[in-house]
């Protein structure tokens, strides 16, 4: 089957963010009375936007958060990002090298993905073609952001390639219709419980696989 676009996740794929989120997420969460761990963080809230996690808070602990805490853990998050943000392992290269088309599509919000984009230099590379879940009603895992990302790109979504890192992430481009590949190199999966992953979803964890891995799905192959 032809790989005509090719989709990527923003945070924890293109960004490796996701620990440096959990990290901010925690300690305002503390700072409000509630306990929560890293792997919560990954089991519960990974690859979910900040109003489907903050409904999950709220529910799970069954109090209100503050009413400037979706504010400041941004403005705190954006700040970690300034100083210590870098791109996934690799991903840079790989990207230089990559000849086919693509796009962004993250449950991020402009805002925060605008400036992830600004801080690892590349902003100019995807300027128009950056999808978020603030543009359709259903969030992952509902395919609606991933169908919106293919039409916009002129794209069938039999012929699109998802990269995605969470399991909601996985579940919205299989219900597009469209390959997807999981991406398990970011910090925050190093050393966790592998992700349990639907039959037939290949796994790697280092972009140098990636052009072999896109090879073979343009030519039917089987992924060893």
């Amino acid at each position: 089957m032809p790989v005509s676009l090719i989709i990527f996740d923003c945070d924890g794929v293109i960004a490796d963010s996701e620990v440096l989120s959990a990290s901010v997420l925690i300690g305002q969460l503390a700072d409000a009375g509630i306990a929560v761990t890293p792997a919560d963080v990954r089991r519960d809230f990974l690859g979910r936007s900040f109003p489907t996690v903050a409904q999950s808070i709220r529910q799970r602990f069954g109090r209100p958060l503050p009413d400037r805490f979706e504010a400041d853990y941004r403005a705190r998050l954006l700040d970690r990002f300034a100083a210590e943000l870098g791109p996934t392992p690799g991903f840079m290269a790989m990207l230089d090298a990559l000849a086919a088309p693509s796009c962004i599509a993250t449950s991020s919000s402009p805002e925060r993905v605008g400036r992830t984009l600004e801080v690892l230099g590349l902003a100019d590379r995807f300027a128009g073609r950056v999808f978020t879940a603030s543009q359709v009603r259903h969030g992952k895992p509902a395919p609606d952001l991933f169908l919106l990302a293919a039409d916009r790109m002129g794209c069938a979504p039999a012929d699109t390639l998802v990269i995605e890192d969470s399991s909601p992430g996985i579940a919205a481009g299989l219900a597009a219709g469209m390959h997807v590949l999981h991406y398990a190199g970011g910090a925050h999966l190093r050393g966790a419980e592998p992700t349990r992953l639907p039959p037939g979803i290949r796994s790697f964890d280092n972009w140098s696989r990636f052009s072999q891995l896109l090879s073979d799905l343009q030519e039917g192959a089987r992924v060893p």
